[in-house]
């Protein structure tokens, strides 16, 4: 049995109860060693303490009741933080209007606000410096599957 995918349908089942369609799974991870079950939630509104805590207890439950893991584990379920990569379309879309570093394959990093996604790519608007003038601003589209990696990028000012 794939105990992640498990996972995931127990904690999409919880979340269709909840009738809050916003909400969705962002990943499920299983780690035999140490028995840890982690289950990330977002929601296009945020995904709150309560949804958390609701699909944990529901999820808990069914594990046990099903016996899908024999011995004793830890099971975390959480939104994911402010320093976790986007790992989803529908996450990239929420944070539209913010600040984000996209690491490419060819190790090259651009950061700029993102204006727009769609399912072939998304449009940032970075500063373009050139020596010895003013900084310009460039909207630049970045093919998803080149997109190793985005974060959103939290100011401080």
């Amino acid at each position: 049995m794939d105990i992640e995918k498990k996972i995931r349908e127990l904690a999409e089942e919880k979340i269709a109860e909840i009738a809050r369609p916003d909400i969705f799974v962002v990943d499920v991870k299983f780690n035999p060693v140490g028995n840890r079950a982690v289950i990330l939630l977002d929601g296009d509104k945020g995904a709150g303490i309560e949804e958390c805590a609701q699909v944990s207890r529901y999820v808990g439950f069914k594990l046990e009741e099903e016996n899908v893991i024999e011995e004793a584990y830890n099971l975390e379920v959480s939104s994911p933080g402010i320093d976790t990569p986007l790992m989803l379309v529908r996450q990239y879309t929420k944070n539209i209007g913010r600040t984000v570093a996209v690491k490419m394959p060819d190790g090259i990093k651009k950061e700029g606000k993102l204006l727009a996604v769609n399912a072939a790519d998304i449009v940032i608007e970075e500063q373009i410096k050139e020596k010895g003038k003013k900084a310009t601003l460039a909207e630049t589209s970045i093919p998803m599957d080149q997109i190793m990696e985005i974060r959103v990028l939290i100011s401080f000012k």
